[in-house]
């Protein structure tokens, strides 16, 4: 089969596109002929240098993709050859093929388009576990989204809309913050003309910029509220006033998705597929695609999300 294969860290031109040889499913995985996969900032980093793949994950790029399962191993439940489906994946979905653990795959959604359906797994997964299980959002509170433009933050505000929660997001121009009005954000803030958290009162808080926005995320945290950091592009580190997280009896999580356990993961996939994939049949949510490249031009691909002028997935088409 090809692959991305990245020999030294770089920019986008490191990524590669070559043969390599075809992996073979182990005892509880699925082999996947992939159709598509996508670009998530874990991806760049990865690239970069500054993520690896986690032990025993392909050394190639990608974190989800969708296709047909070719070969299932032993011990594998619920799946067999031919079904269309969509994994998350600790790596190695930048390939034409991928082998990845039974519990990780989930059939592609109701009226969904195979291809689309390769950019929902790290969000679905990524949004369910820390937006619904760890910060356990409910009906009426409102949840704000940074990034909200982003893969992850186009699917949240749909999502947390459908479960009957008040969104309100942060994006840095007014064309998007349209956009994410069209998917039915209640509320926009220009991070470049605004602080948000001088406008905002949020329950919930998804923050994807990490230590540059720890003190405001705080202060815009109403009593009782849930912070959930998913990740860094705004540093490590930052000031946290202890003082008032007591004062508001709020809380800071910090959560990883690619280095969980296989059945950890698991537990998130089942939660998903439950809960979340019967929204895309009633039609509250729907795939947002900004992009198609072809898998061997995704340096291309990496070019557009490093730019950061995207609107939902850029998506690797084999």
């Amino acid at each position: 089969m090809h692959a991305i294969v990245i020999d030294e860290p770089g920019g986008p031109e490191a990524l590669v596109w070559r043969e390599v040889p075809d992996p073979r499913p182990g005892p509880g995985e699925v082999l996947i002929d992939v159709v598509a996969s996508a670009v998530n900032r874990a991806d760049l980093l990865q690239r970069q240098g500054f993520y690896p793949p986690p032990s025993g994950a392909p050394p190639y790029p990608g974190l989800e993709c969708s296709g047909v399962v070719a070969e299932v191993g032993a011990d594998v439940e619920g799946f067999r050859p031919g079904d269309r489906v969509c994994a998350l994946l600790a790596g190695g979905g930048y390939a034409q093929r991928v082998a990845v653990p039974w519990q990780q795959v989930m059939r592609v959604p109701e009226g969904v388009d195979p291809v689309e359906a390769a950019g929902l797994p790290e969000v679905a997964c990524t949004v369910w576990s820390n937006v619904f299980m760890t910060a356990r959002l409910r009906r009426g509170e409102t949840l704000l989204v940074h990034g909200g433009a982003s893969g992850i933050g186009t699917f949240a505000v749909q999502l947390a809309k459908a479960f009957g929660s008040h969104v309100v997001v942060t994006a840095g121009s007014a064309e998007r913050i349209a956009r994410c009005l069209e998917l039915g954000a209640d509320e926009g803030v220009n991070y470049r003309e605004e602080d948000f958290s001088e406008k905002v009162r949020a329950d919930v808080i998804l923050d994807i910029i990490g230590g540059k926005y720890l003190a405001r995320n705080v202060r815009a945290l109403k009593t009782g509220g849930r912070l959930v950091v998913i990740g860094m592009q705004g540093g490590t580190k930052g000031e946290l006033d202890l003082g008032m997280l007591l004062v508001k009896r709020a809380s800071v999580h910090g959560t990883t998705l690619r280095s969980r356990p296989v059945d950890e993961k698991g537990v998130i996939v089942r939660g998903v597929v439950g809960d979340v994939w019967p929204l895309f049949d009633a039609g509250a949510l729907r795939p947002v695609v900004h992009a198609r490249v072809p898998m061997s031009e995704a340096a291309e691909a990496h070019r557009i999300v490093e730019s950061g002028e995207h609107v939902g997935k850029v998506l690797l088409l084999t």
